[in-house]
């Protein structure tokens, strides 16, 4: 307690000449430090997040299909009722299973046309997720008794096609002999994600089995939700195991790995950054520990010759820091969380969604994120200081104190 007491004293700033503007400045850099990194992983983790849920929203965790699926789109059909499906359901880690298919066509509205894949879905598919990128119109029942002509298309290729919610085009479809069906505009969709803005469009799935010339239990693919992410190369492995070998299971990193692997290079600049940030207020702390060891080199002497031992005096110069990192994260945590609050509700800072598939910058506000972050910069400064604060509590005399001037 009197070494608590003490280290106050000797942080005192108005007792300062000197190192008083040093010791604001420690505290400043702790601060904006610990600002920069809490931001830093908040808002890789939303960014991340957020884009995962675009993909899931549109495709799914986990997509079972035939082997011989070629990349024209046109999956080789299967029966939707496969043996596994009840292992599936009975898999705890498996929240939905949805059925789909398929196939590539042409949108015509008037005199402008668009390619287009079409992806027929039923009652399985998961409107909570697809419906927070509709920005247009409402959704459709797939699973009425009648088949539907609602046709779900982006706000991309709504612009090229100069349509809106209601308006009426003709989907053509290239077979012998060629087909052609009306669609009604239901809905329009927005994810920045080219996978899908470019080139998809939602329709009921009995329109292409129709086409296809299937029968109501043949589909596409199997499409499956997990509740953890973090277990989906896991998931995937023990789902492919257990398909048998005419089907295949994938999961969304292999699907599409570009966008993944882009968001896999967002944790090499965090880390970049991280790294220089806390060289940056490592350095700032310890250059603040030595001005006021020299600023208090006399009352060292005098301690020492009162009887103060080394190992005391280490544990005071270590009360110290720990003062100065603490109440720099104390302003710097709120700070931060003030912030990504504000952010998180409001969304006033914004992103080019050609870029950044994001129109703003998103915010992952995580307890065990911040928790970790406060532990790793109290550790990584303190620990900095240690050597320092052991060097100079044994290299310290009384005399050459007391003589210090």
């Amino acid at each position: 307690m009197k070494l608590y007491k003490l280290s106050s004293q000797l942080l005192q700033t108005k007792s300062h000449k000197y190192s008083r503007p040093i010791i604001r400045l420690s505290i400043i850099g702790v601060a904006l430090g610990l600002v920069i990194i809490i931001l830093a992983l908040f808002i890789t983790q939303g960014y991340k997040k957020e884009i995962r849920e675009k993909v899931v929203s549109m495709g799914s965790h986990i997509r079972i299909s035939n082997y011989d699926h070629n990349l024209s789109f046109a999956p080789v059909p299967f029966n939707r009722n496969q043996p596994f499906i009840q292992r599936l359901k009975e898999n705890p880690h498996v929240d939905k299973i949805q059925y789909y298919s398929t196939r590539v066509g042409i949108l015509k509205a008037k005199d402008l046309v668009e390619g287009i894949v079409f992806k027929g879905v039923d009652t399985s598919f998961s409107w909570s997720l697809f419906e927070p990128n509709l920005i247009a119109g409402e959704r459709e029942n797939f699973g009425a008794e009648k088949r539907s002509n609602a046709l779900y298309i982006s706000k991309r290729i709504a612009h090229k096609l100069k349509v809106e919610v209601g308006d009426k085009v003709t989907a053509f479809f290239v077979q012998d002999p060629p087909r052609q069906r009306n669609l009604k505009v239901a809905g329009i969709f927005e994810t920045f994600l080219p996978d899908f803005d470019d080139k998809m469009a939602l329709v009921d799935l009995r329109l292409l089995q129709r086409l296809n010339n299937w029968d109501s239990s043949q589909i596409g693919g199997i499409e499956i939700l997990i509740d953890d992410y973090e277990k989906i190369d896991q998931l995937g492995t023990e789902i492919n195991l257990d398909v048998g070998y005419e089907l295949k299971a994938e999961t969304i990193k292999q699907i599409y790995p570009n966008i993944f692997e882009w968001l896999n290079l967002f944790d090499t600049n965090v880390i970049v950054l991280l790294v220089i940030t806390l060289f940056v207020s490592i350095v700032t702390m310890i250059s603040t520990f030595f001005i006021i060891v020299l600023e208090q080199t006399r009352t060292i002497g005098i301690l020492k010759t009162l009887g103060m031992e080394t190992r005391a005096l280490f544990k005071l110069f270590v009360l110290m820091g720990t003062r100065l990192i603490l109440k720099g994260m104390f302003f710097g945590n709120l700070i931060a969380l003030s912030l990504a609050w504000v952010q998180s509700h409001f969304k006033i800072f914004s992103l080019d969604p050609e870029t950044y598939y994001l129109s703003y910058i998103p915010i992952d506000l995580n307890f065990y994120t911040l928790l970790y972050a406060n532990l790793g910069v109290y550790a990584i400064c303190l620990g900095a200081l240690l050597l320092p604060a052991l060097y100079v509590s044994h290299k310290i005399t009384p005399i050459s104190a007391i003589r210090f001037d």
